[in-house]
């Protein structure tokens, strides 16, 4: 019996001094265009080395890097493609060369850059700053413009840690937040995020808007802001606010959960996360009274808070339970990935006061939202916009992909 074996025959990178050919073709964009590109490139037998297309505007610019014609047939190539573009209304540049692109250097990294707007002064900084810094910009692109302009730059040549803390010390004088993340699988393998609740899930402060009921808030709110500020051990002050609430009927939480205002965007990220397989939790230093109507409205996987003490249908001033404070938000992050199968580098975590900062610190990538400065200074990544689904951008989701999986499921983009 005869073994014959088959191969198909497989493409070669072309060697560094093997010659090749770019053709860039530009011009208004219309259907076809690329398609007709490369029948016309068919009758001369290229190989394909790389593509690039850009659509802005309505106008196209389409790069093929290509190997070269047999010998002597590189003029007829030139003159073919030249006279395809001019019918078709089209620009072409062909340009000859040897090898493929430059290789990329070591330490790659997407760094995404958030405008309201986004300036060319911001813009030619930030792109200084990478260079600077040591690094190359190898493609840009645009993740949303709309409610912020989100853009993100692929770079290498430069350690994602050398980055971060260059970019992170100019963005707030650029009005601008950058979050440097290294490229890899790793990026969308982050499969679980646990996020404060109170100034980040939701607008409010909860113990304040249980204060307001009992005649307290104004005091409520002073010890609140020095808490997240980082001046008062979290535990004591939030004994001492709880302590203001005796004697409120507990009826009130009904009303207090109606006046939980959601932050603009978080139905949409928390809707986004999930269709794409995500879990999604929430930690506060709140009340579980609150919290475990978040998880039913927002389909959370996970939740946990501090709990109100009642007896006889009034507060006692007091909480039941363990303290969720900021060592033990962290501990709850680590119980949630467990759970969850996911491991603490495939972790995100967002927060903004101080009691968040173990959390964001253990997270594989934690992100200050609308923070405190010493929240800023020390997280991995700012967020100063207050749309909460912006923290999509810095996974490299496109708002273009939240719209469409909307409009799949007949749902507005929140």
């Amino acid at each position: 019996m005869n073994d014959v074996s088959q191969t198909a025959p497989v493409a070669a990178v072309p060697p560094a001094d093997a010659p090749t050919i770019l053709v860039k073709i530009f011009g208004k964009d219309r259907p076809g265009i690329t398609a007709g590109l490369f029948d016309t490139l068919a009758a001369f037998r290229v190989d394909v080395v790389d593509i690039e297309q850009v659509v802005t505007r309505g106008r196209i610019v389409l790069c093929a890097l290509v190997t070269a014609p047999s010998p002597g047939l590189e003029g007829e190539l030139r003159s073919t493609v030249h006279s395809w573009a001019e019918s078709i209304g089209m620009e072409a540049e062909i340009i000859s060369g040897t090898g493929d692109n430059r290789p990329r250097g070591e330490g790659r990294s997407h760094v995404t850059v958030l405008g309201r707007p986004l300036t060319a002064e911001s813009t030619a900084a930030t792109a200084a700053l990478i260079t600077n810094a040591g690094g190359n910009i190898d493609r840009i692109f645009r993740l949303a413009k709309y409610p912020v302009t989100a853009v993100e730059f692929a770079v290498s040549g430069a350690e994602p840690g050398v980055l971060r803390s260059v970019l992170s010390v100019e963005a707030a004088a650029l009005g601008i937040d950058v979050a440097v993340v290294p490229a890899g699988l790793q990026r969308r393998a982050q499969r679980l995020v646990v996020m404060d609740v109170d100034s980040t899930v939701i607008q409010d402060e909860v113990i304040e808007l249980f204060a307001a009921h009992a005649g307290c808030e104004a005091e409520v709110a002073a010890v609140t802001a020095a808490a997240m500020r980082g001046e008062l051990d979290f535990e004591q002050s939030l004994h001492a606010r709880v302590a203001l609430l005796a004697g409120l009927d507990a009826s009130v939480v009904d009303k207090v959960r109606s006046e939980v205002r959601l932050t603009p965007g978080a139905r949409t990220l928390v809707r986004t996360l999930k269709r794409l397989g995500y879990q999604v939790g929430v930690v506060s230093g709140g009340f579980t009274q609150v919290t475990d109507d978040l998880k039913v409205r927002l389909g959370l996987d996970f939740a946990a808070a501090n709990t109100l003490e009642v007896v006889d249908g009034r507060f006692t001033g007091k909480v039941v339970g363990p303290i969720v404070d900021r060592a033990g938000k962290a501990r709850l992050l680590r119980a949630f990935a467990e759970q969850a199968g996911v491991p603490l580098s495939q972790t995100v975590a967002i927060g903004d006061g101080a009691n968040d900062l173990d959390m964001l610190n253990a997270a594989g990538l934690g992100v200050a939202f609308n923070a405190k400065p010493v929240v800023r200074q020390a997280a991995d990544t700012a967020v100063t916009v207050p749309f909460l689904d912006t923290v999509l951008y810095l996974l490299g989701i496109t708002r273009e992909e939240i719209e469409a999986a909307d409009a799949l499921d007949g749902v507005p983009t929140l």
